[in-house]
């Protein structure tokens, strides 16, 4: 059985008072409500890992994870933060490639092939995301792109290092737009994903990697989203910041 995940990206919000509030509340909900064993994933501001690790302690239910990593292992890169240095305080997940680092900070595939190989070097568990922007899916070309993201980023690894990834795919067209994919749509995208990487690496490979699903997942979706066989669970943006709508979708894993 494939690891049901459900990971929270703040992004770049809360103060750490209302970072810590945030934290206190789902780990409450979770501890009282929550029964499925799918992994958690706090992915936080890099000024929080610490403080919020450190907030939840010995939790095995919830992990902590970083929004980002350099491609370089160390130097005069000011404002950077390496794979090195979040292994050293215990963060075990990065987030690499999402739809956001590609647009606003220019990310692409070859850049992140060497951010998932720096990532894996240091025991860090990458969470890649592919996915297309709606002008693509409108044309009909958002299963060839999104391959195509996958083999750049990824296809250079082995079948070892290949099942310590976690792929997210989020049609960019449904991120913070209050838009989201049908079920239907997203176990689509979601198989497509598996078959390709099936057919570089084998089905019992393919059927080892967690897939999850980011596009304006809710406590109203995610119960059907989760249901889908290919959809292992999902990466949550603006709801992974209210701690009831948050609690919620993890139910729905």
């Amino acid at each position: 059985m494939r690891q049901k995940i459900v990971a929270g990206n703040w992004k770049m919000n809360k103060t750490l008072e209302e970072a810590n509030i945030l934290t206190s509340e789902i780990a409450g909900m979770v501890a009282d409500e929550v029964k499925s064993d799918a992994k958690i994933i706090f992915c936080v501001p890099f000024p929080y890992l610490l403080p919020i690790k450190n907030q939840l302690g010995t939790n095995a239910r919830i992990a902590i994870g970083a929004q980002n990593c350099s491609e370089h292992e160390s130097g005069a890169y000011t404002g950077e933060v390496s794979a090195a240095m979040l292994k050293s305080v215990g963060i075990p997940y990065v987030i690499l490639g999402h739809s956001e680092r590609r647009q606003y900070f220019g990310e692409d595939g070859k850049l992140l092939a060497k951010k998932v190989d720096i990532a894996l070097k240091h025991g860090l568990t990458p969470i890649f995301c592919c996915g297309e922007p709606l002008e693509v899916r409108e044309s009909n070309g958002h299963e060839t792109l999104v391959k195509k993201q996958v083999e750049e980023s990824l296809f250079h690894l082995d079948a070892d290092a290949i099942k310590k990834i976690v792929i997210a795919y989020e049609p960019v067209w449904a991120i913070g737009t209050g838009k989201t994919a049908t079920a239907q749509q997203a176990q689509d995208m979601h198989a497509v994903i598996r078959k390709h990487l099936a057919a570089k690496y084998g089905q019992s490979v393919a059927d080892s990697i967690s897939i999850l699903y980011g596009g304006s997942v809710n406590a109203a979706n995610a119960k059907e989203l989760f249901a889908c066989p290919d959809v292992d669970g999902g990466l949550v943006g603006g709801a992974s910041l209210k701690s009831r709508e948050f609690t919620e979708v993890i139910k729905g894993a």
